[in-house]
């Protein structure tokens, strides 16, 4: 099957994909520090210190303080909400596996296992007969197919070698 686009177009068409990606990716970075520089300079006033006398200045850093606190302490309350829900997405992730199945099935192949095997993996060490079933199938001589071959009519002969090599036991 031929691609409908030829190589030298696609390739044009995907460095024109980057370039265009490469340039909202460096808008979207000075959008965020333009938004982060406009959030600063709403939440925090400039601090003028000059002037003040030594009781006011203990008075602001007080109130500095303070604001630290809270801010610490909502941080930490922020941080432990965060751990809580991780913790909880991981248990649920587990979960979902146990629920699911941790491994994907492989597909089943057909084995050859001859019987002794087959009771020796379902028994174990109780298996103690051995079963040979090659031993019990009715030996053919060559001689015998020959002389059977030579009676036949020529028609029967191609079909009775034609039944043989679709056997699997055929030779």
């Amino acid at each position: 099957r031929k691609s409908k686009i030829t190589a030298s177009r696609k390739l044009l068409l995907k460095s024109l994909m980057l370039a265009k990606a490469k340039e909202e990716w460096e808008q979207e970075i000075v959008d965020k520090q333009s938004e982060k520089e406009r959030y600063l300079s709403e939440r925090i006033t400039p601090l003028h210190t000059s002037g003040l006398s030594l009781s006011q200045l203990q008075d602001l850093c007080r109130e500095l303080h303070e604001k630290v606190e809270i801010v610490d302490e909502e941080r930490y309350d922020i941080e432990a909400k965060c751990n809580h829900n991780t913790r909880e997405i991981k248990d649920l992730k587990i979960k979902v596996l146990d629920l699911r199945g941790k491994f994907k099935r492989p597909p089943l192949r057909r084995v050859r296992v001859s019987a002794d095997a087959m009771l020796r993996a379902l028994l174990g060490s109780k298996h103690k007969v051995s079963m040979d079933l090659r031993a019990n199938l009715k030996s053919v001589k060559k001689e015998d197919t020959e002389k059977n071959l030579e009676s036949m009519s020529g028609m029967e002969v191609l079909k009775k070698m034609f039944d043989a090599s679709k056997s699997p036991t055929g030779q």
